[in-house]
């Protein structure tokens, strides 16, 4: 099996390594684990001899952009960025619409795709992953749903698989991409290199969602925010809360899924978890208490959400 990993100037250095390490020692063990599992190659291909990644070190590259037609793999890492402008900015560089034209040359229904954290961008700017689910680093969800509207965001999962097309949540979510990517060649061979690197197994990143942290700029979702979070311990009403914040209730379910993914009352969900979470930490209320501060009858009503969120 050939791997062609498409770097840039710019790219997330661990990101970049740790695809490389583990897919490294998967082949480096196949054959202890199975002497029939096919040979692991990878090979990185970029706009020229040398890229040099985010932290400064530099990679050569065994291949250009346009010589990627005869690998059953394309895996795009991290761009290394960090907001939403600058991902923005490094997809519309003169870099950057060469790798999305790379992507485009790809045969979809003979080569698989994959990418990690940001890389996700430039997957979905190639249309590849139009209609499909994806999932992307967390905090950068709604400048992604913003950019892409064809492409259907998953937050919860660590890695999501549709079809062709294997995606990774944020950062050291490489090492998770690069496991599934053994786990399609041997299952068993994946378990060996998970034990081997001690990697382990992390279903979902949902526990790592920040929520007050999830850029977005819509400033009437910004403002229902607002309005929940002055709020919380009362019943809820989201027509009137809309109307409060001086839109009809069906705008307002329009603006939250499109920012964030949520109904309104999937956010005011959201508001009231993160609340209970930090009383959780940093008081010693009871559970029954902390369900009374942030809107909830009884404790067994937080439990049940809390499971589910989980």
């Amino acid at each position: 099996m050939r791997i062609s990993l498409l770097v840039n100037d710019g790219c997330f250095a661990s990101g970049v390594a740790a695809l490389l390490d583990v897919l490294g020692t998967a082949d480096a063990v196949r054959t202890e684990v199975d002497p029939s599992i096919p040979a692991i190659e990878t090979v990185l291909a970029g706009p020229k001899r040398t890229v040099r990644l985010g932290s400064g070190l530099s990679v050569a590259t065994q291949r250009t952009l346009t010589e990627i037609d005869d690998v059953d793999i394309v895996v795009v890492p991290a761009m290394g960025t960090m907001t939403g402008p600058a991902t923005e900015a490094a997809l519309d560089s003169r870099a950057g619409r060469a790798l999305v034209r790379a992507l485009r040359s790809v045969d979809p229904d003979r080569v698989s795709l994959a990418a990690a954290c940001t890389g996700v961008f430039p997957l979905a700017a190639s249309g590849l992953a139009d209609g499909r689910r994806v999932t992307t680093t967390w905090f950068l969800a709604g400048a992604f749903r913003r950019r892409f509207p064809a492409v259907s965001l998953d937050l919860d999962s660590m890695v999501v698989r549709d079809g062709a097309v294997i995606t990774a949540g944020a950062a050291f979510a490489h090492i998770d991409l690069a496991l599934t990517l053994v786990r399609g060649v041997s299952t068993d061979l994946a378990r060996q290199v998970a034990r081997l690197l001690v990697i382990d197994e992390r279903p979902s990143q949902a526990a790592y969602v920040a929520y007050d942290q999830m850029a977005h700029d819509d400033q009437l979702v910004l403002a229902f925010e607002r309005h929940v979070r002055k709020h919380l311990a009362e019943p809820f009403d989201v027509a009137a809360a809309a109307a409060t914040i001086g839109v009809t209730r069906r705008t307002l379910e329009r603006r939250t899924k499109q920012a964030l993914g949520l109904s309104p009352l999937g956010v005011i969900h959201r508001l009231r978890l993160q609340q209970a979470a930090y009383l959780r930490r940093t008081g010693d209320l009871s559970v029954e208490q902390i369900a009374r501060h942030v809107g909830y009858a009884n404790a067994a009503t937080l439990r049940s959400l809390q499971r589910r969120h989980r």
